[in-house]
């Protein structure tokens, strides 16, 4: 990525911060590989709270990940709350991944990935139908300890919106030049804090005020 350096420096300014303003959370590992991408697909489009009350509700509902396969979409629409076009595109995804799974495997699980080293696994991941790449990524850093930043929309956004990457950088380069500035044992405590931070309460009031603030000057000048 252009300007690495300069950029290094404001993630590190950037990870001090976040520390000192949200507490630890523990790490999430997933035994079955199976279930992190469950719970990747759902956590991509939405908040990471609704993706933890919408997991809770599929724990509950779904008797096993085969019985998740063979559900309607409707049926995991209203696990996820609401019908919008997020969560139609969550159900859509779970049913193309569950069942490009399913067809290659003959079983709803990907423990034989765990037998044939990470990057193999993370190429299988990378072709399964209904994937990417902030899915593979959480996949590899809770389930196969993988050395990985996954990084949602709204993560995206907000590095590019306050200048703490290039601006003409995409999604592979910044995980790249993430995954160079954060050690692996510290992988999964920034992504959950530079999540928190990119969907806190606090960002959008930030937006908000700006985007008046701006209307407001404008108005002024006319």
């Amino acid at each position: 990525m252009k300007n690495s350096k300069e950029y290094s420096k404001k993630i590190q300014k950037l990870l001090r911060s976040l520390k000192r303003r949200y507490a630890k959370q523990e790490k999430a590992v997933y035994d079955e590989p199976a279930e992190a991408l469950v719970y990747a697909i759902i956590s991509e489009k939405i908040t990471h709270k609704q993706a933890q009350t919408a997991a809770k509700k599929f724990n509950e509902y779904f008797v096993d990940l085969n019985d998740l396969r063979v559900s309607r979409p409707e049926e995991i629409i209203e696990m996820l709350g609401e019908d919008t076009p997020a969560t139609r595109e969550i159900a859509a995804k779970l049913k193309t991944a569950l069942r490009a799974i399913f067809e290659k495997y003959n079983t709803v699980s990907l423990q034989d990935l765990k037998k044939i080293g990470k990057r193999p696994a993370k190429e299988a991941l990378c072709r399964i139908n209904g994937t990417s790449p902030f899915i593979v990524d959480f996949c590899m850093l809770t389930a196969f300890n993988g050395h990985a930043i996954p990084l949602t929309e709204k993560m995206m956004e907000m590095l590019r919106n306050e200048q703490l990457v290039h601006p003409q950088a995409n999604q592979q380069q910044i995980e790249g030049f993430l995954s160079r500035q954060i050690t692996a044992k510290n992988g999964y405590y920034f992504y959950t804090l530079l999540r928190q931070e990119s969907e806190s309460d606090k960002k959008k009031k930030e937006k908000t005020k700006k985007r008046k603030t701006k209307r407001k000057k404008t108005t002024k000048r006319k």
